[in-house]
């Protein structure tokens, strides 16, 4: 059911009219002339959130007298009562959201009357994932918000695949890349779908390793991987997404030895998921660069401008591998809103559960 409202809010004097959720056609229209719209923002990853009935489309869509409008993608769960219930933009396992601003930088006041809308809906709790590249007014703003920051690399395709080769590659990354050429590998992209299967398989000897160097149990290790890498949430993403969907794959002598998912929208695409089978590769281990390399020229030719290679904590090796390849780190920030303090509590048990395990991060 889509519900309509007018008000004025007393910290900014601005009338707005707000809309819950965001009619399709309008989301369609607004995240098209977005130009720094993020793949997780897009109509087709709402789709594929919104897939799940344990979920409701709680999102919102805010309407100001000079014309401006801003969606606010969220979601909450379907059978809980809102006062004992979280909303999230998005939930932590499908990433960024937050506002959708298609008429350029947003004022103070308009960041202050949607974030003061929100904290005023009654949930339990209240999360915010921001893009990158949002304006630093947003966070400001966020008064009675926890704030935590994270770490995005985004490489930059302006000039074309040569200009990203010669200038953003690092020499040593060319190098690995060129082995990888000569080493007989075999590669195969799909956008069907139709290799999901083999990231899996891939991505199962990861999850052994994982558990082995964290000290984590591998049921609970797998069990945690399962909800974020299920097959169902994979042919989601390919049923909404279609042919902007790409699994890439590296063989060896018939054998699968690293595969990555890409998807594209807009002026993004985002490198949304990868594995490798380490034991497998280490003759080879530049399998990984070529597809990263492959991936980034078939985002150079689609006409796009940016390469999402996710987050990664500073400093880690995996920060160090999407730095070779040019990606540039950028703060993001994520904002937080409780009426309880649930958060921290779970936080603190989290802490605990680690501690009992002696676990150690990856």
């Amino acid at each position: 059911m889509t519900t309509h409202s007018a008000a004025t809010y007393p910290m900014t004097g601005l009338p707005v009219e707000v809309t819950s959720p965001v009619p399709r056609e309008t989301w369609s229209s607004l995240v098209g002339a977005d130009r720094r719209a993020v793949v997780s923002q897009s109509l087709a990853w709402h789709d594929c959130v919104c897939a799940d009935p344990k979920v409701v489309d709680v999102s919102r869509l805010y309407e100001f007298q000079d014309g401006h409008q801003i969606i606010l993608p969220m979601v909450r769960h379907a059978k809980v009562p809102l006062r004992l219930d979280t909303q999230s933009s998005w939930p932590k396992a499908w990433g960024v959201a937050g506002p959708i601003t298609p008429h350029g930088p947003v004022v103070a006041e308009e960041a202050r009357a949607v974030l003061g809308d929100v904290a005023r809906t009654g949930s339990l709790a209240t999360t915010i994932h921001f893009r990158h590249d949002l304006e630093p007014g947003w966070v400001e703003e966020a008064q009675g918000f926890d704030v935590s920051d994270h770490t995005v690399h985004i490489l930059d395709l302006d000039g074309g695949f040569a200009q990203v080769w010669d200038r953003r590659f690092r020499n040593s990354t060319r190098k690995n890349i060129r082995r990888a050429e000569r080493s007989g590998l075999d590669i195969e992209v799909d956008r069907s779908g139709r290799l999901f299967p083999v990231y899996l398989e891939l991505l199962e000897h990861e999850i052994t390793k994982w558990a082995r160097q964290q000290h984590e149990p591998l049921t609970l290790a797998r069990w945690r991987n399962r909800r974020a890498n299920s097959l169902e949430k994979l042919n989601l993403v390919t049923r909404y997404f279609g042919t902007s969907c790409a699994t890439w794959v590296a063989y060896r002598q018939g054998e699968p030895i690293a595969a990555m998912i890409v998807l594209h929208s807009g002026a993004y695409a985002k490198r949304w998921k990868s594995a490798i089978n380490v034991d497998a590769a280490r003759p080879m281990p530049a399998a990984s660069a070529l597809l990263n390399r492959l991936a980034i020229e078939d985002a150079c030719n689609a006409g796009l401008r940016r390469f999402d290679m996710g987050e990664a904590r500073p400093g880690s090796s995996l920060a160090s591998f999407k730095m070779q390849f040019g990606a540039q780190p950028f703060m993001a920030h994520r904002i937080r809103a409780e009426r309880l303090p649930v958060h921290a509590g779970m936080d603190r048990i989290r802490h605990l559960a680690k501690r009992v395990l002696r676990f150690q991060e990856a």
